[in-house]
């Protein structure tokens, strides 16, 4: 695929780490994390990325994750899919053999996204403040590479969540469906003992960084 090199896009920073999580999670994993979201999610953990940043060529991204040494990598913010050179540079990376994760907001098209790269989306729940953001047309856009991700904050977050993976039969559309608790918000007890109690098909996750290192920490 041809892809221009020269494009910049606004990168926040890049670094090497564990995947923290989805299906990946546990993993040695590039982040390139780029700057601006045009959401407020009022549990948000990355606000450091909304503003800043640097302008980098593709070229000097793939320089820089080439010598991270790592065969993962995944774009994260911010919100990906606001910078429309995002595109090029997952599509840059398949064709350099890296497996590609994007974490995306859900509130942007998916559909322009490489094939190739796995879509790690969000459903946005209530107490976010943002799930009128959310891109019902994304849905159907969703295949078995993907991954669908809810992060929950209350009993009204998961019934919510519940509703959308049973009424788009997400557990048989997306490779997997994951529910998070929200960092310090509620106990991750209460959202399994609920999954248990319904017999949900879900992944339950918790941010496993946030227990390796200081939750506020940055890069890792």
């Amino acid at each position: 695929m041809n892809v221009d090199l020269e494009q910049k896009l606004t990168v926040h920073e890049i670094y090497k780490s564990v995947q923290g999580e989805s299906t990946f999670a546990g993993l040695p994993c590039i982040f390139v994390r780029l700057t601006f979201c045009d959401l407020r999610c009022s549990w948000c953990d990355t606000e450091y990325a909304f503003y800043g940043g640097e302008k980098k060529t593709l070229s000097k991204i793939l320089g820089e994750v080439k010598k991270l040494d790592c065969p993962l990598v995944e774009l994260t913010g911010g919100e990906p899919l606001l910078q429309p050179g995002s595109i090029a540079l997952m599509n840059a990376l398949c064709d350099a053999g890296y497996q590609v994760l994007l974490e995306t907001g859900g509130h942007r098209d998916i559909g322009p996204v490489d094939p190739r790269v796995v879509r790690i989306m969000d459903l946005k729940c209530p107490d976010s403040g943002m799930s009128e953001k959310n891109r019902a047309e994304n849905i159907p856009l969703l295949n078995r590479n993907d991954e669908v991700k809810c992060v929950i904050a209350s009993r009204r977050d998961y019934e919510w969540a519940r509703e959308k993976v049973l009424t788009h039969d997400l557990n048989h559309k997306v490779r997997a469906v994951l529910f998070s608790a929200v960092f310090g918000k509620i106990h991750p007890r209460e959202i399994v003992d609920w999954i248990l109690e319904d017999k949900l098909d879900v992944r339950f996750q918790l941010q496993m960084h946030k227990f390796i290192w200081d939750p506020k920490q940055k890069g890792v």
